[in-house]
């Protein structure tokens, strides 16, 4: 199993101390998580796309280029490119680049948002949604399956025999689909075969297994043959203590949740709630070395998955505390699970996933 990170790189005043950090001082933050995380053997980071000014990244790919000079292992992806509101050639062009730069470690992870601040930042209308990100995911295929293009749809001018550089180094070059829990998204990136980023972010896990199922069967029914990868992506934080990680957490993640709630209506979270999620069978990975290994094990006994990707930045968090979270992450965490995932996949039946 693949084990890494992803942010979205916040930026808001501490709740507690009411203090701010400048954009320079997060991205230079941003830069010391990646080499830490690579220094400690996780996987893969992965960045986020926002367009407002609670987050400082609004082009990964600028800032995956960035953290490709400063590594040399870590596999490096967006999480996600919000590909809806974006030119598929331009993303291409940008994740190519990047995978040239780093030797052939880049990965798009292509979303249709979450946010809606993009859409009339760029010119398109919400009432096209989902028509956007299928035609343009349709496209960004056709750019990273051919050198020489013609294509034609709805919402972007034709391409008409034109070639499309630079070529990556991967061939092909990963593409995953980022999903939130429609099933729909799940069809379409199982009958295209690709690998599916299952965000679960609340709720029990269990409920999510209907819709790793629906991915693999629509990927079955297809031909595709392994079935495509499967990611889940959660929040977390991990400190020395069951205690600690909560107490440590929460205040950050409680001001970051509640703002965007209050935007959509979502009642405030409580610490009832937040300890709840922080058992086996709620949605957080927070708590000590030994229940995150614990329930990323439970999870994979339901899902199976490929790879586990936890966000620790959920809020403005001090950045001391994310780098010892990140340290342990990789360093406690992470063989542990890498064994026992080996040794069960090991011992399972032959032909079994």
């Amino acid at each position: 199993m693949e084990l890494g990170l992803y942010t979205f790189a916040e930026l808001q005043p501490d709740p507690i101390t009411g203090s701010s950090i400048s954009p320079q001082q997060r991205m230079q933050n941003l830069m010391e998580e990646v080499e830490l995380a690579e220094q400690v053997g996780l996987d893969v980071f992965a960045i986020g796309e926002h367009h407002r000014p609670d987050f400082i990244v609004s082009s990964p790919a600028v800032v995956l280029g960035a953290a490709a000079a400063r590594t040399k292992n870590i596999r490096l992806s967006s999480a996600v490119t919000v590909l809806s509101s974006d030119d598929p050639v331009r993303v291409f062009q940008d994740f190519a680049t990047i995978d040239l730069l780093s030797g052939g470690r880049a990965e798009i992870m292509a979303g249709r948002g979450s946010f809606i601040e993009s859409f009339p930042l760029f010119g398109f209308d919400l009432d096209d949604y989902d028509e956007l990100f299928a035609e343009k995911l349709e496209l960004l295929l056709v750019l990273r399956d051919n050198e020489r293009v013609t294509w034609s749809g709805k919402h972007r001018a034709p391409i008409d025999n034109l070639i499309v550089y630079p070529r990556p180094v991967q061939n092909p070059l990963p593409v995953w689909v980022a999903v939130g829990g429609n099933p729909p998204s799940a069809v379409r990136a199982g009958v295209l075969g690709l690998p599916m980023a299952l965000a679960i972010i609340g709720g029990m896990p269990e409920r999510f297994a209907p819709l790793v199922e629906i991915h693999r069967e629509a990927a079955r029914r297809a031909g595709h043959d392994p079935v495509p990868a499967l990611g889940i992506n959660s929040h977390g934080y991990i400190a020395d203590t069951p205690q600690a990680a909560l107490d440590e957490s929460f205040p950050y993640v409680a001001a970051m949740m509640n703002k965007i709630g209050r935007e959509r209506g979502w009642s405030p979270m409580t610490r009832a709630q937040y300890d709840a999620a922080a058992t086996l069978r709620g949605s957080n990975f927070v708590g000590s070395p030994d229940q995150v290994i614990e329930k990323i094990l439970f999870q994979q006994e339901i899902f199976n998955h490929d790879r586990f990707l936890v966000q620790l930045t959920v809020g403005s968090m001090p950045h001391e505390q994310i780098l010892h979270s990140i340290e342990l992450f990789g360093t406690k965490v992470a063989p542990v699970v890498r064994d026992e995932v080996a040794r069960r996949k090991a011992s399972a039946p032959a032909g079994a996933r």
